[in-house]
């Protein structure tokens, strides 16, 4: 009955490469503006696969004008997906234990943060803790974070303990977000991280260990949360939370993280 259909295995794949290439690309942009625009480019691709099929010359010629000239539309309506999605995919593919013969490759190497700032950033986080000031502190490792940087406020400044403490003071207008922490500075605050979709994430945490899930799942930093409502601390790395019992397990944490990623 389907003897005029032929199927071969190269189709298979292929048929599998486009749907999660469109997936990949639903998920980036899901949420945004983009959303909109990306249906129309479907819908207006499988009017296009029809004609065809109908051999409708005159409406296939017309769509065919209408995608030749949209690529460049394309390029400029979705500049910032792209750049995202690019960053996004060059971080999966070089971060994680899989990839280290990668980064010898490229030459990205992480040293270890420096003992000061190391110093800086728990002693922060105990008089945090201790006052149950809620905070987000991301500290890069080799992933390239440059649009999650953009989402926030520059700041290019020595990691100072009483400077950690002021940005996530509740009454500062830095406080809300994320602190990003790269090549032993702070160089943004107020940023906005990837939240997770995991259903797997306990009930007891919330919005803030969701967003450092996120950032963690996607790229290989590493991130410290405390809670606003328990004070505890949380480090957060490779997409699994665990709560630090002192200072020092932080520390260690801080220190492994380097080695791992």
């Amino acid at each position: 009955m389907f003897d005029f259909i032929d199927i071969q295995l190269i189709d298979v794949i292929d048929i599998i490469l486009v749907a999660l290439l469109v997936y990949y690309v639903y998920k980036l942009i899901r949420g945004t503006a983009a959303i909109s625009i990306f249906s129309g480019i479907i819908l207006i691709y499988v009017v296009w696969i029809i004609v065809n099929a109908l051999n409708m010359s005159l409406m296939s010629a017309i769509i065919n004008q209408i995608l030749g000239v949209g690529m460049i539309a394309l390029i400029i309506l979705f500049q910032q997906e792209i750049r995202r999605f690019l960053l996004h995919l060059g971080n999966k593919y070089v971060s994680g234990g899989h990839a280290k013969i990668v980064k010898r490759i490229l030459g990205r190497k992480q040293e270890s943060m420096a003992l000061g700032a190391l110093d800086e950033i728990t002693q922060a986080c105990r008089k945090m803790s201790d006052t149950k000031t809620g905070a987000l502190i991301v500290i890069a490792h080799t992933s390239s974070l440059e649009s999650i940087i953009e989402t926030g406020d520059a700041i290019d400044a020595n990691i100072n303990r009483r400077l950690i403490e002021n940005i996530f003071f509740k009454n500062s207008p830095l406080h809300d977000g994320a602190m990003i922490i790269a090549n032993d500075r702070i160089v943004a605050a107020r940023c906005t991280l990837p939240v997770s979709e995991n259903p797997n994430i306990p009930a007891q945490y919330g919005m803030r260990h969701k967003a450092a899930t996120g950032m963690t799942e996607q790229t290989d930093a590493a991130v410290v949360v405390v809670s606003e409502e328990t004070g505890n601390i949380s480090f957060v790395q490779g997409g699994e939370i665990r709560k630090m019992n002192s200072i020092t397990e932080l520390r260690l944490a801080i220190e492994n993280s380097y080695k791992e990623s």
